[in-house]
């Protein structure tokens, strides 16, 4: 019996064990990042973790407002297809935040029973985990989130009121016990719950930003730590709902103070568990340094996935803690990919280029799939930069959205890392996105202009 087997022969027993609960959602990511499925009744759960679900391909492909792709060949073309959904290993996962006892059972997406649908963001990043085993190599990977509590009751991004003092958050607050004891009741559920979903969350922060925190996930491989992450974001956002209030993970949701980052450390075990990263000096080995060529040689086209939406280029600008050029260095968090320093058995590289905003499957199949072929076309980097890396004679990320979709589309190494499926399926979302917000006039727009011009 495989292990997959025995994992989902555990959904019906841990439902058996667990008859207090009266909700069970399925659910697939999309390329947005966001769970989306079917609400099923618990006694057809068996047939669930033995046969899978059907939903259509086209579920993963829908755009941030969960409209279909105009022209989308998967909607109309095909007849809009459906595949079969399968439980992804990981059990069933209680919710704690909820008015009734609930659980999910997460899904991926096959084309048929045996054929993994790689337009899927979880199966493109298994293909690039697979191609890392083929070369006997296995990705292991940490995560950084930052978010924000804001109040939820203003139209607009507000500071919380502080559950301790009753007041509103009005200063930026690094590294603050206090504000992290203000909302201890938060934090306790969100530790609580992210152990009953097997989620490794570390240690937490108050970050730059008014209301802002951020929680490290332990290194594990890279498959579950994009599972991690895609469940810690459900998880802080549920449990502030719980507590009256709103956790944002976009990139900027105040245009004058921090962004949410998506930090991803990563180094490579060999077959006897070696880091291969690690020569024994602080420069680490060629292996890594190919590495570090690939990601920067791949990383203006893979901009996309890192900053996804409208919103992600606020945060991309210099001097404000999130590169802008694409660059590394040794201890430097100016630069696009940094090297920290300590014991070389530990060297590794920090990506610090994703937003909180982006979908954590396509961020590291885009960084670890352009590591690796780096590491395949042995790319050897440029000399690492020293000081502020917001130089102008440094080569620049995408600098907007629309230009960001353009290099996506068109360069040389993402189809050596995803499945035209899935390039095509991205490039069509976020340009039907970019129509939507193109079409709206905004509150500034009108009062600037109205009586001006």
């Amino acid at each position: 019996m495989s292990s997959e087997t025995i994992a989902n022969e555990d959904i019906v027993s841990w439902l058996a064990d667990n008859p207090q609960v009266e909700v069970l959602h399925t659910a697939v990511c999309d390329l947005n990042g966001i769970l989306r499925g079917k609400r099923i009744p618990i006694d057809q759960a068996r047939r669930v973790a033995e046969n899978g679900i059907r939903m259509p391909l086209s579920i993963v492909g829908v755009d941030v407002w969960g409209e279909d792709i105009v022209g989308n060949p998967m909607v109309f073309s095909s007849g809009d297809t459906d595949g079969i959904c399968s439980p992804t290993g990981r059990g069933a996962l209680p919710i704690n935040w909820t008015t009734r006892p609930s659980a999910m059972i997460p899904l991926w997406l096959f084309e048929d029973a045996r054929t993994p649908f790689l337009g899927d963001p979880r199966q493109a990043l298994a293909h690039v985990l697979r191609r890392y085993a083929e070369h006997g190599l296995k990705p292991v990977v940490a995560t950084e989130l930052e978010f924000y509590l804001v109040d939820p009751n203003p139209d607009s991004a507000q500071p919380p009121i502080s559950p301790y003092t009753g007041k509103r958050l009005d200063s930026d607050a690094i590294l603050s016990l206090d504000e992290l004891e203000d909302f201890g009741e938060f934090f306790r559920d969100v530790y609580l719950q992210c152990e009953q979903q097997n989620v490794p969350a570390d240690t937490a922060v108050a970050e730059n930003g008014i209301g802002q925190f951020e929680i490290n996930l332990l290194h594990t491989d890279g498959l579950k730590a994009a599972d991690d992450a895609v469940l810690f974001k459900r998880i802080v956002k549920g449990v502030a709902r719980k507590h009256n209030l709103v956790a944002t993970f976009m990139a900027k949701p105040y245009g004058a103070r921090s962004g949410n980052g998506f930090h991803v450390h990563f180094s490579l075990n060999d077959v006897s568990g070696v880091n291969v990263f690690d020569d024994g000096t602080e420069s680490g080995s060629e292996v890594m340094h190919h590495a570090v060529g690939g990601l920067l040689a791949g990383m203006a086209e893979t901009t996309l996935l890192f900053a996804p939406h409208f919103n992600s280029y606020r945060r991309l600008r210099p001097d404000t803690h999130a590169p802008s050029a694409v660059s590394w260095g040794y201890e430097n968090r100016t630069t696009a990919v940094r090297i920290p320093g300590g014991n070389p058995k530990a060297r590794r590289i920090e990506h610090r280029v994703s937003g909180a905003d982006a979908n954590p499957y396509l961020v590291l199949a885009g960084i670890l799939g352009a590591a690796l072929v780096g590491i395949e076309d042995q790319i050897k980097p440029p000399k690492p930069f020293k000081g502020r890396a917001y130089s102008e004679r440094l080569p620049k990320l995408p600098a907007d959205w629309a230009s960001a979709v353009n290099a996506f589309e068109d360069g040389g190494m993402v189809p050596r890392i995803f499945d035209n499926a899935l390039q095509s399926m991205f490039v069509a979302c976020k340009r039907q996105e970019i129509a939507g917000f193109a079409s709206q006039v905004t509150d500034l727009e009108f009062s600037a202009y109205l009586e001006a011009v």
